[in-house]
């Protein structure tokens, strides 16, 4: 049950930074932090929900990580294809601007 919760976590936890990192200049250093600054918090939620460190949890996590920060990119892309304008690198305050 703790492995599923961290997942969620993860995977929700990394589209914002999805979205951050797809409105920024490929190899730059806000690309960079959008894709390192949630690991810290990973490994975080990993200690105190006490899955631990083991190899059957890395794939998952994993794969949340990517599928996370793939889809605030491809949400990204979806505002801007749709003409929601102008468009900012926070997920948050692009909604809150549409609203």
């Amino acid at each position: 049950m703790n492995l599923i919760l961290v997942t969620l976590f993860t995977f929700i936890f990394n589209i914002p930074f999805g979205y951050w990192r797809a409105n920024v200049k490929k190899f730059s250093l806000q690309w960079v932090l959008a894709i390192h600054l949630p690991i810290p918090f990973i490994i975080f939620e990993r200690i105190f929900s006490n899955i631990g460190f083991a190899l059957y949890t890395y794939p998952v996590l994993i794969a949340a990580f990517f599928i996370g920060q793939f889809s605030g990119s491809k949400l990204y892309s979806r505002r801007l294809k749709h003409g929601y304008t102008p468009l900012t690198s926070c997920l948050f305050m692009d909604i809150i601007k549409q609203v």
